[in-house]
């Protein structure tokens, strides 16, 4: 019998789009100083959990978190497009303010949650979910029976969240999706079962050092 592939999920570090509210989805935006300090925090955190490599979507917020977690443990880092974020299309580089005032009806059926909703040029929460899961499966397949850390985005880690837990696309979100959080999943012929999540102690001092310059 295949034993569950245990997955470390990490949302990439933090970006200077994060700090102002724009949408990212594609768009390939690099970490800021905070995001690396953040990422520096990872190898350190998860030196114990005996990882087989570190896997990333190609997109370098999540590329450079993943280096800083593979480069100090000796991993390999392996990319994984199928983990981007999802594409918002002509939605990617605005705030929400700015959709608001721009585009009303698409920003009403992105705000509510539409599962079949897809903005201009981009994806639909439900295709951008059926991604997500056969990019896991794909990675857990060739790792099975192993512990693999997969480095990624906020909304992968919503549709990974929704899928353990059986809670459906359209539904709000309650629980935290932190930048350079660790989360534990564990995957298996039945799916998805959740482990862990939001686990951001490693994250503590780098917190205070931030506030306190």
């Amino acid at each position: 019998m295949i034993e569950p592939t245990r997955l470390v999920v990490i949302r990439h570090g933090e970006t200077a789009w994060n700090a102002a509210g724009r949408m990212q989805g594609h768009q390939d935006i690099p970490l800021n100083a905070l995001g690396l300090r953040q990422a520096a925090t990872l190898a350190g955190a998860l030196a114990g959990e005996g990882l087989a490599a570190v896997v990333a979507s190609d997109l370098q917020r999540a590329w450079q978190t993943g280096a800083a977690l593979a480069g100090p443990l000796g991993l390999p880092l392996q990319p994984e497009p199928g983990l981007r974020e999802r594409c918002f299309g002509l939605l990617e580089g605005h705030t929400h303010a700015e959709i608001e005032a721009r585009w009303p009806v698409q920003a009403r059926r992105w705000r509510e949650r539409d599962p079949a909703f897809a903005p201009d040029g981009g994806e639909s929460l439900i295709d951008f979910q059926a991604r997500c899961l056969a990019a896991v499966d794909r990675v857990a397949a060739a790792f099975a029976g192993q512990t693999i850390a997969l480095v990624c985005h906020g909304g992968v880690l919503d549709a990974l969240y929704r899928a353990a837990t059986h809670v459906a696309l359209d539904r709000p979100r309650s629980w935290p999706l932190g930048n350079a959080s660790i989360n534990r999943l564990l995957h298996s012929r039945q799916g998805l079962a959740l482990v862990g999540w939001n686990d951001s102690a490693h994250l503590d001092d780098v917190a205070a050092d931030d506030s306190a310059t």
